[in-house]
């Protein structure tokens, strides 16, 4: 079977491997498809603090179940599914105290461990997430990032008729304020990008903001008025964004840091202390978050088609990672097609 690898930033190789034979407990995969993520780009380009080379990448997919291992029971061959890629100790204080997905010696497949960029793949039963039937492939390898805006979305708190302001209209920031939509919020979304603000438009996000063209105060007033916004979710991981969210957000307010930092931001932390703000991070997500994400895509709460942009087939997986650099901010999710 072919399994792709990367070997080092900017260099994959096309390998044939023995398909893998699921043990105790194990299951086959048939992938069916990968969704490139903003982590894989990092890895591509050398800039993942925490991945080394070779690694076989891949963590948000779907797939069909093609054969279980013993003692597993509930999943039958044919099954679409997808799964979580988080390794956990369960032995940590977080594991211990139910927050296993920010365990002490937390790995991640595509990252730390092997992923799923081949044509078959084993991973643990208990990290099976089943999907609808009703799913395209597509729609399966959106749940993971969708699962990060779920418990993103959590990490805010009752957002139930406030005011809130997403920052960052790519594909995560889409997800969050679709799922902050849903969880009955009134959401405004910026961007520099016109593109992704169109895409946000196509999923329902009515209000948006081009940063280039009005101050996040400026918007906030336009779509809120006076009583602007108490809740912000950053999803670019700049140090500009974050500065305008904690300048902006009204007193006693409560921003949830989802962008990954790639530099070390200044965080104006008198105001945040003047102002008696709330910072939150927000990392992956555990089980409950999966199911909800499926359920948001099942019942159309969360709109998907706008977002697909391109699909490549894994012996041009590397074309993928040049598609995305040349196109910039008019891409959200590519795909490696690994089997039609």
């Amino acid at each position: 079977m072919k399994q792709a690898v990367m070997t080092a930033p900017g260099k994959i190789e096309i390998r044939n491997v023995p398909v893998p034979v699921p043990g105790p407990g194990e299951v086959l995969l048939e992938i069916q498809r990968i969704g490139v993520c903003g982590s894989d780009i990092h890895v591509y380009h050398g800039k993942h603090p925490y991945t080394s080379y070779p690694v076989v990448q891949g963590h948000e997919f779907s797939a069909v179940v093609a054969a279980v291992g013993s003692e597993v029971s509930g999943l039958t061959p044919g099954a679409k599914v997808t799964s979580m890629p988080q390794i956990v100790c369960g032995e940590c204080a977080p594991c211990k105290r139910g927050d296993y997905h920010i365990c002490d010696h937390l790995k991640v497949q595509g990252f730390q461990a092997p992923g799923c960029a081949q044509e078959y793949w084993v991973t643990r039963a208990d990290s099976i997430i089943p999907l609808p039937d009703s799913f395209s492939f597509e729609q399966g390898a959106l749940v993971e990032p969708l699962s990060v805006a779920v418990h993103a979305v959590s990490r805010a708190g009752d957002i139930r008729g406030k005011n809130v302001v997403v920052l960052g209209a790519g594909p995560i920031g889409n997800l969050v304020s679709q799922t902050a939509r849903q969880a009955g919020a009134n959401v405004l979304i910026t961007d520099l990008s016109e593109y992704r603000l169109g895409i946000a438009q196509q999923c329902g996000l009515a209000a948006t903001s081009c940063a280039r063209n009005e101050t996040l105060s400026q918007a906030s007033e336009r779509v809120f008025g006076q009583a602007g916004f108490d809740t912000a979710l950053e999803c670019v991981g700049v140090e500009p964004t974050m500065t305008s969210a904690i300048a902006a957000i009204q007193k006693g307010g409560t921003i949830v840091v989802v962008g990954v930092f790639g530099e070390k931001p200044r965080v104006d932390l008198g105001l945040v202390q003047d102002h008696e703000l709330t910072l939150r991070g927000t990392l992956m997500y555990q089980r409950a978050d999966y199911v909800r994400a499926v359920d948001l895509i099942a019942s159309g709460g969360v709109i998907t088609r706008p977002l697909m942009s391109k699909h490549f087939s894994i012996d041009d997986y590397l074309e993928a990672y040049h598609f995305i650099d040349a196109q910039g901010d008019k891409s959200l999710k590519v795909f490696i097609d690994i089997h039609s």
